[in-house]
């Protein structure tokens, strides 16, 4: 039956691509004349955004759009290297215990404005992110630290927080609870520094544009056009300048479309494109390098669990479960070599204790069945009290892609359970904010690993989290997490992560969907483009163009 509702969206969904084409209009996206790619005289390299940045504030920021420009403009403690391993950042060395940390920073970073960095920006910072007022989402990436989910919760004063300045350039991190991989922590964008003037002086304004805050990473934010243009330029006051090839990244192109991406880096406009299902036979047949890349990312359906929602009854989820096929999607629908279909909370890049984690603790997989879907519908129906289903919204992003599955759940919706799936595209901004409302029944979202360490995941849906858009609330979901937490044991903690596991699969607060994987092209003379799941990607600080 699955195939069957399958081939009769893929005819549907042809028609209509071919109606689209019929009378889709050519996007002429004003860029300065003289952009190209790659400029070997200048060190310059042309990008395209899929979208500008909601914020730079590193103690709020929460996407991958930020993350990709913080990594430029911004250092931490630590970094990852030109092979994308930990390595020394503004800590020029660091001692990790069972009970903390200690790092030594190094007195040539410099801020951009030429001021020397302190462990004092740091302990500002993060006491800032805790703060109740400052409502940051990632909040509780800090909890491992004492005190800090006291200090969050408005329960101690941030001056409580278990970080403190030995000397200006000694920090010493006192943990709560253990924390073996603190160090990548300290490698990610919320623990940046932050420098207190800057912040007090523009206030709620702070980082809106580029001269409201100032940078410490290996360039600056030069130029600032919202929705239409960003240019970054060597910051001439990093401390390893002289080690940094390119001297400008521009950004003249913001668009989501790999098509007009694709067009652009055909047209030698810009150096690095996307592609996507209709692009790649193009790309092998004008003889372009197809590069690949697993991003580590999970996308999935996540459910609304708010009050009155009926996505918040778990009979609903359990028909939406057997209902969707996580490899006909990726296989017929995507289509999109090095896309790998999704049966877990925990990626296949996710480590175990020796071995990826999937292999250690192999995933109970429910397999689709219209029949089991229909039966749960029906036991829904009788659970909520309900003659019929209203109309549901799915919330989705603007990409096509995106609009290519949201209308493959809708025909399913309507074909298979005889429900009307309402289709709410916004754009990346608006859907970040419509998430963070609540204001969806489903969502079509992603979660990419802050950190290398299990826990980027599993914590992900605890009650906590802020980044829990659904507000999934689960005791024993909880209460697993809080053991691995609270566990030194490597055993113990993988254990309790495998629990995560099956909760996320009998329960279903989410319904993962695919593994996603990028395949691109990039300008040939464009070399040393670190592609990393951690610390922002791409990443072109070790990057040179070829004479």
């Amino acid at each position: 039956m699955a195939k069957t509702l399958l081939s009769r969206f893929i005819v549907l969904r042809s028609l209509s691509t071919q109606l689209i084409a019929s009378c889709l209009f050519i996007l002429v996206i004003s860029a300065p004349a003289n952009a190209q790619a790659v400029d070997a005289a200048q060190a310059k390299v042309t990008l395209a955004l899929a979208t500008e940045p909601p914020t730079l504030n590193s103690a709020v920021a929460t996407d991958t759009i930020a993350g990709f420009i913080l990594s430029h403009l911004m250092e931490g403690l630590l970094v990852y290297d030109a092979n994308g391993q930990l390595a020394a950042g503004v800590a020029e060395r660091w001692q990790l215990d069972a009970d903390g940390a200690s790092f030594w920073l190094r007195e040539s970073a410099r801020w951009s404005d030429g001021k020397p960095v302190t462990a004092h920006d740091f302990v500002f910072a993060w006491r800032h992110a805790l703060k109740p007022t400052t409502a940051s989402q990632y909040a509780f990436i800090f909890y491992p630290v004492k005190n800090a989910e006291a200090v969050n919760n408005g329960k101690l004063p941030e001056s409580e927080l278990g970080v403190r300045a030995v000397s200006d350039y000694e920090l010493r991190v006192e943990f709560g609870q253990p924390c073996p991989y603190f160090l990548s922590l300290a490698a990610f964008m919320t623990f940046l520094p932050m420098r207190e003037d800057v912040l007090d002086h523009w206030g709620s304004r702070y980082a809106a544009d580029s001269d409201k805050l100032v940078f410490n990473g290996a360039f600056v934010l030069e130029k600032w056009i919202h929705g239409a243009h960003l240019r970054l330029r060597k910051n001439s006051q990093y401390w390893q300048a002289d080690s940094v090839k390119i001297n400008e990244i521009d950004m003249p192109y913001i668009t989501a479309d790999p098509s007009a991406q694709f067009n652009l880096f055909r047209d030698g406009q810009i150096a690095i494109a996307p592609l996507d299902t209709g692009l790649l036979n193009e790309a092998v047949e004008r003889g372009f390098d197809i590069e690949y890349f697993h991003t580590g990312s999970l996308f999935f359906l996540e459910f609304n669990f708010r009050e009155g929602r009926i996505t918040a009854n778990r009979s609903f989820r359990k028909a939406v479960q057997r209902l969707i096929d996580p490899d006909l999607l990726v296989n017929k629908i995507i289509g999109l070599p090095g896309i790998k279909p999704a049966y877990s909370l925990f990626p296949v890049t996710v480590k175990g204790m020796k071995d990826p984690f999937r292999e250690e603790y192999p995933v109970m997989r429910v397999d689709p069945d219209i029949a089991a879907a229909r039966e749960y519908l029906a036991q829904a129906k009788e659970e909520l009290g309900l003659d019929k289903f209203p109309p549901l919204v799915l919330l989705a992003g603007d990409s096509p892609r995106a609009l290519q599955e949201a209308e493959y759940y809708q025909y399913l919706f309507k074909k298979g359970l005889g429900i009307e799936l309402r289709i709410d595209q916004q754009v990346f901004k608006q859907r970040i904010e419509k998430m963070r409302r609540g204001d969806f029944d489903i969502v079509a979202a992603a979660w990419g690993p802050d950190y290398d360490d299990i826990m980027t995941f599993a914590d992900l849906f605890a009650s906590w989290n802020e980044n829990n858009r659904g507000r999934y609330s689960n005791p024993l979901y909880d209460r697993w997490i809080r053991l691995a937490q609270h566990s030194s044991d490597t055993r113990t903690r993988f254990n309790a992560m495998a629990q995560i596991q099956r909760i996320v699969v009998e329960d279903v607060p989410i319904l993962p969907t695919y593994e996603n994987g990028s395949l691109y092209v990039q300008n040939p003379r464009l070399k040393g483009v670190r592609r990393s799941i951690f610390g922002g990607d791409p990443f072109f600080r070790y990057a040179w163009i070829e004479q």
